[in-house]
């Protein structure tokens, strides 16, 4: 049997998101590699927060799918649009922070 890469993520949230979360800090969700080859990427972590939490996703992401111009989000210390975007691949335990962007 084949199985893809999986790895649990913990998104912590600003206390502007607390609210669609009953007031939690973080959220833990397990991001799915797309093939046995490919890491789990934020934008997995994502479509997986969709399922659990989609009230929360949506003031993430837009329609089109892509990160809000108003959120930063912050993968292991660097700002995923420097690396990769949705595309950046997440290690073991990786921990998004989830930020207002800065004007």
């Amino acid at each position: 049997m084949v199985s893809t890469p999986v790895t649990m993520v913990v998104f912590v949230l600003p206390a502007s998101l607390r609210r669609w979360v009953s007031g939690r800090t973080e959220v833990k969700v397990f991001a799915v590699g797309a093939d046995r080859d490919s890491p789990p990427t934020l934008g997995s972590a994502l479509d997986r927060l969709r399922r659990s939490h989609p009230m929360l996703e949506e003031r993430l992401r837009d329609e089109y799918g892509r990160i809000r111009r108003h959120i930063s989000m912050i993968v292991c210390g660097e700002n995923a649009q420097g690396i990769g975007g949705l595309d950046c691949a997440l290690p073991p335990g990786a921990e998004v922070y989830v930020l207002p962007a800065l004007a």
